[in-house]
């Protein structure tokens, strides 16, 4: 009985490690919302700030910080470093997280094409939900999904319970009867 909750607890904790290790390969784009804080000093903590259109964030006293194609740990460095430089602090702790995701998109043959939050885990099947199902005229076999600077996943490989990343833009063709 012992070795079951063990091995149960650790397949827990495995599973919040890879989720970590996914969450930290997530690169940073125009639309996404971050939390920073620095350790003891809340001069220099902000509560939501959204990148704008060039990837940017204004900062207190560094200015533009880019953060497009960046990891949230190479946003926090970065920001260290330059609190570092500046001699405005010795020695920063900083921490930087995704507060909210940037929208992914879906059109063609759904209910309500448009622009839907991200939330994390999502996959076609759940985007589709969202829109409010699909049309009459819907194909599931006829998907394309456009993601980061025109990188397509083809219809061939688009399954129902293919994970949707922030930015995503998937379109619904109309099935041939």
């Amino acid at each position: 009985m012992t070795f079951r909750i063990f091995l149960s607890l650790m397949i827990l904790v495995l599973s919040q490690v890879a989720f970590a290790d996914g969450d930290e390969n997530y690169k940073l784009a125009s639309g996404d919302v971050l939390s920073i804080s620095v350790y003891g000093e809340k001069d220099f903590s902000l509560d939501e700030i959204r990148l704008n259109d060039e990837g940017t964030l204004s900062y207190p006293y560094l200015g533009q910080v880019q953060a497009r194609g960046k990891t949230t740990h190479e946003v926090e460095q970065l920001i260290a470093q330059e609190l570092k430089d500046g001699q405005y602090l010795k020695d920063p702790s900083v921490s930087v997280r995704v507060t909210t995701y940037r929208d992914f998109y879906i059109s063609g043959e759904v209910q309500k094409p448009g622009g839907y939050p991200y939330q994390p885990g999502l996959t076609l099947d759940r985007a589709i939900a969202l829109a409010g199902g699909l049309t009459e005229r819907a194909s599931t076999k006829r998907v394309t999904i456009t993601r980061g600077k025109g990188a397509t996943v083809s219809p061939d490989q688009v399954k129902l319970d293919t994970p949707i990343k922030p930015g995503d833009t998937i379109t619904i063709e109309q099935g041939f009867f």
